[in-house]
């Protein structure tokens, strides 16, 4: 395992650094963006951090939860912690640097889509409360589907079905690609770059679509779906004039200063080292590494709602940070307040429904269960948001305690069938840590 030092920081746009020759210059708030700090400036106790963050995250590689990872804690705006521990692989070739760039998964739903749909609700264009085929036209000649509404999609309430592989849709009986979807070259059909030398049919979105608006609808409760966050993009751009990638980066990522945080890393000739995530047998049929792991993302060329985002920690941390502020950053207000605040409520608490809209939330009774079966830690407060992904990561904000919390990993390496990361609940535990590490009040 490495452990790479504290304070190895970057020149990130948007954060602002501690002067050596200014001994108060931490204690000063520069408007509402991050800055740097130390544990014992908003009253945490160091050593216990880095004593039990230690041992957790010693116990995660040992475990084969994943080869490496990195936690960046933020407390009242100041970055107090950000450690990198172990390996990109378990070969032990390449060690985990604070600037490196991960495959976010599912993370991506609440830092691609949501923000510009909070936007668009902000500004009228969007109704939570109306048909959601008012807007997404197909919906309205499905009789399952025509009156579901935004809020409970965006809450997990719709009952649409939770995930379609479309990954079937382009092989063969005998395992091989259908020429018809997928190419080892493009030409001006086939531009929808999913891997090195792998390219989708332009309108393969379209087939995509069909079978979202085929697929079965259960009962009005609490399951988990993706396939709408496969729509959100379009959707943007239809309301917007604009393309889903320009419209966020143009609205959010650029004025909040996400230098990494986008779509298709590979492309943009970073000098950061991206994180790999699985050894693909089927589809791929390498590593993957550079692009996207979601193979639905993949098929839509690596831009969607649902993944396909790429992020360091930092630029996550100023994410969380600019939701914890209700829509806030660096004195700029992006999105009101007042819709933020009705985002993150937990919206269907009488349907054991614990989710807000789009943000994941406490389990229901969070804080009264042991370490062991909490998520996220217990004792954060029921205000509290974020959401996982599928490739180990994992973003926290708590507007209460001004807690932010980012863990990124790769525990899908070499296989998905890694799920130590899950059985030994070590995000809950680091997260747990924060809160532990409290001193209390000298008042």
């Amino acid at each position: 395992m490495k452990c790479l030092p504290f304070l190895l920081f970057f020149s990130f746009v948007g954060l602002t650094y501690p002067q050596e020759n200014a001994s108060t210059s931490l204690n000063i708030r520069f408007e509402d963006r991050l800055t740097y700090g130390n544990p014992s400036e908003v009253n945490l106790d160091s050593a216990y951090i880095y004593s039990r963050v230690d041992s957790i995250m010693t116990l995660g590689i040992q475990e084969e939860a994943f080869p490496g990872a990195q936690l960046l804690v933020a407390k009242q705006g100041k970055i107090i912690f950000h450690q990198a521990y172990g390996y990109h692989t378990y070969d032990s070739l390449q060690p985990v640097s604070l600037d490196d760039i991960y495959d976010l998964a599912s993370v991506t739903k609440i830092t691609g889509p949501l923000p510009a749909i909070m936007k668009l609700v902000d500004e009228g264009k969007l109704k939570l409360d109306v048909p959601f085929s008012t807007y997404w036209k197909p919906w309205q000649k499905i009789e399952n589907k025509k009156n579901l509404t935004l809020r409970e999609i965006l809450a997990h309430q719709a009952g649409l079905t939770p995930y379609i592989v479309f990954l079937n849709e382009i092989f063969k009986k005998n395992g091989k690609l259908k020429k018809r979807f997928v190419r080892h070259k493009s030409n001006s059909r086939f531009q929808l770059e999913a891997f090195d030398s792998l390219f989708v049919r332009n309108n393969f979105n379209k087939k995509m679509y069909r079978m979202i608006d085929k697929s079965a609808i259960g009962e009005k409760k609490y399951k988990y779906s993706g396939l709408t966050f496969l729509i959100f993009p379009k959707l943007i751009e239809q309301l917007t004039g604009q393309s889903y990638e320009t419209y966020i980066t143009q609205n959010f990522y650029t004025p909040l200063g996400t230098t990494y945080l986008g779509f298709r890393p590979k492309t943009k000739k970073y000098s950061n080292k991206i994180v790999p995530t699985e050894i693909d047998t089927l589809f791929r049929k390498t590593l993957t590494q550079n692009w996207v792991h979601d193979e639905n993302a993949s098929l839509l060329g690596g831009i969607s709602g649902n993944a396909g985002l790429f992020s360091t920690a930092t630029d996550m941390a100023k994410i969380m940070q600019f939701y914890m502020q209700y829509g806030t950053y660096d004195g700029k207000q992006y999105i009101s307040e007042k819709i933020i605040k009705e985002f993150i409520n937990v919206q269907y608490p009488k349907n054991e429904n614990r989710r807000g809209l789009g943000f994941d939330k406490p389990l229901l009774g969070n804080d009264t269960l042991k370490l062991k079966d909490a998520y996220p830690a217990p004792q954060a407060s029921f205000e509290s948001f974020g959401h996982s992904g599928f490739t180990g990561t994992f973003v926290w904000a708590d507007p209460k305690s001004q807690l932010v919390f980012i863990f990124l990993s790769n525990r899908v390496y070499p296989s998905r069938s890694h799920r130590n990361l899950y059985s030994l609940n070590i995000r809950t535990a680091l997260h747990s840590v924060f809160y532990e590490a409290e001193r209390p009040s000298s008042n």
